[in-house]
């Protein structure tokens, strides 16, 4: 038993569990409490314009009633320290919609948020029991992008990142009538693959 618990104690949590813990937390603790303690201290969120999101938590008060989600795919860079993930979900009053979540790794082992955006659906994305997990390749890594590089332009709102080995690529973009595009694309071995394309209308 003791063996067994000390292997809980070092083995550092997935992405997937931190999501899971992340809703969990504004289900039981409140909706903006939970996205203060799991975001980053230089964290985004879109409301629906870019803003550095523990600045816009500080003093929000929470909802009575939290929107409740879960994942159902996860992307993972080579050395699991990056992740995004994609999943849905549902608010009190009923109606759905779709997240996707970048999360970056801390030094206490720990996943934070970095990014966090979706948009309405009218059907509900389905709730998987094992959300689905796709890892980076950790070939050839003398071709992959350079590592890990950012690209930020204030001006154009818009933001590229690797992540620390290279093998995941995140970026966002809100065009001046405040549509939004998010993209995730994962290093195969001999090229990034596209494995997430969010489109979000601009607001009415």
């Amino acid at each position: 038993m003791l063996a067994v618990l000390l292997l809980q104690a070092v083995t550092p949590e997935t992405a997937v569990e931190a999501e899971r813990a992340f809703s969990r937390a504004a289900l039981t603790q409140g909706q903006w409490t939970a996205f203060r303690e799991f975001a980053a201290t230089d964290s985004t969120m879109f409301v629906p314009a870019p803003v550095k999101a523990q600045d816009w938590l500080r003093d929000r008060k929470d909802p009575p009633r939290s929107v409740e989600w879960w994942p159902t795919d996860s992307y993972v860079s080579c050395d699991g320290n990056l992740a995004v993930n994609t999943g849905g979900w549902k608010r009190p009053d009923g109606s759905l919609g779709y997240f996707t979540t970048v999360w970056l790794r801390q030094p206490d082992g720990r996943f934070k948020w970095l990014v966090d955006h979706g948009d309405g659906l009218k059907i509900a994305r389905v709730r998987l029991t094992d959300p689905k997990v796709m890892r980076a390749s950790c070939s050839g890594a003398k071709t992959r992008g350079h590592l890990g590089d950012s690209v930020i332009n204030p001006e154009e709102k818009s933001e590229i990142h690797f992540s620390s080995d290279g093998s995941l690529i995140w970026q966002w973009r809100v065009t001046p009538d405040g549509a939004r595009m998010f993209k995730a694309s994962l290093w195969t071995g001999t090229a990034y693959k596209t494995v997430i394309t969010d489109q979000v209308p601009a607001p009415k």
